[in-house]
């Protein structure tokens, strides 16, 4: 077992579930444990280490490269420390296991491959000869799975770099654009009424049952009309379905919620407008309501830029490519740092009950990250 693959199976055998898929309390809960094991390697080599409070008892970590002189250029290495849990908690979740060319265990591609091959690159940078104008900083994550908090706290903080390079298994590909995403409940209210009198109330699932017909038909193919070069189509899904308590009663209320995935150029408001307005125009309506903490943005970032440019050179990749899935990568865009997405292994395996990584992957993202960062000025 390599350097890295051990330095992967200690990540995984460190369990750090987002708190919010687990119960309070839960032991297995928070990215703490994994931020401890990279800090002692880290201070092990002579980094600057820092702890950036983002929620209670949870912090982002931040690792530090720094040039002798003043930094002109700053380069941000960003993966998430957090993983989903899974109905095996505790369990053989967290035991790493090596078979062939593959290591599973929860985590192993969302995304702390991208967080062994990010910061294996540093180190190994920093033992050799380090970047003389530009500083690389390794910024471990929280609660991406989540709300984003740690990605909106470093933005909120007005950091600065000219590239952040986020930590997701894109098989390799350096990723410019991904697709936004709008989370929405919506509700109808009704009349109740005895089941055997049914005249006499309004029945607020049969209201939302138009609407959602409205959605996954009509709105659905409207969005099929849209393209995007990168990205395909924006997306309706109606992910889930709440009204009535009991046959006999007219139900009084219903809700659903709804994922709506958004290309660039489309805007939350734009999109909730459109929403309401075709709503309308077939006699429907419903309360609109956010289940997002915060914005979470479509991705576009000009692979012109020369630091993005470069590290497609070093990948030996000639055209941008785009993804479905939201990631930490807009907020930091949305704050003024230019992001790409990056990382070993395929996002088929995220969140799977036997999620694993190609070693083979894992080792050649590692490759490929040292190349960029000796080729920094």
């Amino acid at each position: 077992m390599g350097p890295i693959v051990k330095l992967l199976a200690d990540l995984i055998a460190l369990p750090s579930v987002n708190p919010a898929f687990a119960p309070p309390g839960h032991a297995l809960a928070g990215e703490a444990r994994v931020a401890a094991c990279l800090e002692e390697r880290a201070r092990a080599l002579g980094l600057e280490c820092e702890y950036a409070p983002v929620l209670p008892a949870r912090s982002n970590l931040l690792v530090r490269l720094s040039p002798k002189q003043p930094p002109r250029h700053r380069v941000l290495l960003a993966p998430h420390l957090d993983t989903v849990g899974g109905s095996e908690m505790p369990g053989t979740l967290f035991t790493p296991v090596l078979k062939d060319d593959r290591l599973y265990g929860r985590g192993a591609c969302d995304t702390k491959g991208s967080v062994a091959a990010m910061f294996s690159a540093l180190c190994a940078v920093a033992r050799e000869q380090p970047p003389a104008e530009t500083e690389i900083i390794f910024a471990g994550l929280v609660d991406e799975e989540s709300g984003q908090a740690g990605s909106r706290k470093l933005a909120a903080e007005c950091f600065k770099a000219d590239l952040a390079v986020v930590g997701e298994p894109t098989r390799l590909k350096v990723v410019t654009a991904h697709k936004g995403v709008l989370w929405l409940r919506l509700a109808t209210t009704g009349k109740a009424a005895h089941g055997a009198r049914p005249e006499l109330g309004r029945n607020a699932v049969h209201a939302m049952a138009r609407i959602v017909d409205a959605l996954e038909t009509t709105y659905a193919g409207q969005l099929r009309r849209r393209q995007h070069p990168l990205l395909g189509q924006p997306t309706i899904n109606v992910g889930a379905i709440n009204g009535g308590s009991q046959p006999n009663i007219v139900p009084s209320r219903c809700t659903i919620s709804i994922d709506r995935r958004t290309l660039p150029g489309e805007r939350d408001a734009a999109v909730r407008k459109e929403i309401k307005a075709l709503l309308k125009s077939k006699g429907l309506s419903a309360s609109f309501e956010s289940l997002q903490g915060g914005p979470c943005l479509p991705l576009e970032t000009p692979a012109s830029l020369p630091l993005v440019s470069q590290f497609m050179s070093v990948a030996r990749q000639r055209q941008p490519v785009g993804v479905d899935y939201f990631s930490d990568a807009a907020i930091l865009a949305a704050a003024g740092i230019p992001s790409v997405l990056f990382g070993p292994g395929d996002i088929a395996q995220a969140h799977t009950p036997d999620e694993w990584i190609s070693i083979t992957s894992l080792e050649k993202a590692e490759r490929l990250l040292i190349r960029f960062l000796r080729s920094l000025p």
